[in-house]
């Protein structure tokens, strides 16, 4: 009867084991996180392009200088 307690305790302490170990993630295989895109700046928070904005407007310019000529 002993021998039979101490098999169903060692039972016991395997099945935790490897439960804990699962749970952790050490029998998954290890894969890096994925990298977070970009977050693509919209023209009104671009601080560059709104500095630009407000040149033009001091200046007179109204012309895009980046559209082609007519």
């Amino acid at each position: 009867m002993l021998k039979f307690l101490v098999v169903v305790a060692l039972v016991a302490v395997a099945i935790y084991l490897v439960v804990r170990a699962a749970q952790r993630g050490t029998l998954r295989p290890s894969r890096s996180a994925p990298k977070p895109q970009p977050r693509a700046i919209a023209p009104d928070d671009d601080e560059d392009f709104l500095r630009d904005l407000d040149r033009r407007k001091v200046h007179g310019e109204d012309e895009d200088p980046d559209s082609p000529t007519r």
